[in-house]
């Protein structure tokens, strides 16, 4: 899960900071009462859909990856990228809604999900942030795809931060649930208070190896808990749950998730190759394409506040708190919501 709690969610904790991005922001509440229907998104109930039409693999990078694709070939590109412990059909509502609006849209299976395989049994199962940013970029490459919108939630809201900051070429405009995620390993050692702890319970287990193990043998019972605590309000049902845990049956979904969680406090190293664009990370770049972030008002998972993160976007930039008891997995809980801040963010 992400909402990685770094050093800038306490740069802003004094009130006069928190006043100042409250303005910057535009009153948030004020761009959440923004109608759906001005952007010609049609109504949806969440899990109107409960599958992806068309279905593809290609090699890419280090992996295989499986994809899923909606709308025309020639059309504007959308890339949409998942979480932890969450699977493609976070945006399975969203992806039509997008494809019918005019765009075509890519949702991949990050490394360790679903059918995305490694190519080589000697690659490293390396979870840090860089490596699934390079997986986003080599899918870019190999699908010929020079410049696209990317949206994320959870990990994939990460994903996506960095690829806007890394590789701003790239990346047309940026929608992000939860607003700025890029992590620093330094922040990271330093300790935060007991509730702020504790909402990291998972992140604890994992440091160890009963939580390995504990985790390999009840993954499915482990990604509902945190799906129920990080959304609290949002009764999803055995099918809906079931159809996304599938993904977390691929054989390499443990060591990712493990090896990204303890490579976070450092307890485990990443690969050097990737080491350029982590110290570039540790600096905490400006985001300067145009973004929308997005929360929901019953998010239960750990999250910095939006007053944190304002300054980290120099570019256009609104926040939209989506209400009704919309929890971690927005995209999911409000496709209407998050289509719509897609086909805003592209007219800013």
């Amino acid at each position: 899960m992400t909402g990685e709690i770094n050093s800038q969610r306490r740069r802003f904790v004094g009130a006069a900071a928190l006043t100042l991005a409250a303005a910057q922001l535009g009153m948030t509440s004020l761009a959440a009462a923004k109608s759906a229907s001005e952007a010609g998104i049609p109504a949806i109930t969440p899990g109107t859909n409960t599958s992806f039409t068309s279905f593809k693999q290609i090699e890419a990078g280090v992996l295989n990856v499986g994809y899923a694709e909606l709308g025309a070939g020639d059309a504007p590109v959308v890339i949409l990228l998942h979480g932890w412990p969450y699977d493609i059909h976070t945006y399975v509502d969203v992806a039509p809604l997008l494809a019918e609006a005019g765009y075509r849209v890519i949702v991949p299976y990050l490394r360790g999900y679903g059918t995305t395989r490694f190519i080589s049994e000697d690659t490293p199962r390396n979870g840090q942030q860089s490596a699934i940013a390079a997986d986003t970029v080599a899918l870019m490459d190999a699908l010929g795809i020079g410049k696209a919108i990317i949206g994320g939630c959870d990990w994939g809201a990460r994903t996506a931060n960095i690829l806007a900051a890394l590789w701003p070429e790239r990346c047309k405009a940026l929608v992000s649930v939860s607003g700025y995620l890029i992590g620093s390993r330094e922040a990271n050692k330093m300790p935060l208070p007991p509730g702020a702890e504790h909402a990291w319970w998972y992140q604890f287990y994992f440091a160890t190896e009963r939580g390995r193990a504990g985790y390999e043998r009840n993954r499915k019972e482990f990604a509902r808990l945190i799906w129920q605590l990080a959304s609290p309000k949002w009764n999803f049902d055995d099918v809906t749950f079931d159809r996304s845990a599938a993904a977390l049956e691929n054989p390499d979904h443990v060591d990712i998730t493990i090896h990204n969680y303890r490579w976070r406090i450092s307890l485990a190293d990443g690969e050097p190759k990737y080491d350029n664009l982590e110290e570039r990370l540790a600096k905490l770049p400006l985001i300067g394409v145009p973004t929308i972030t997005l929360e929901g008002d019953a998010n239960g998972a750990p999250h910095p506040k939006p007053a944190a993160y304002a300054k980290k976007f120099s570019g256009k930039y609104e926040h939209r708190l989506i209400t009704g008891g919309i929890g971690h997995n927005l995209p999911q809980e409000a496709p209407r919501a998050f289509a719509k801040a897609v086909i805003d963010v592209d007219r800013f």
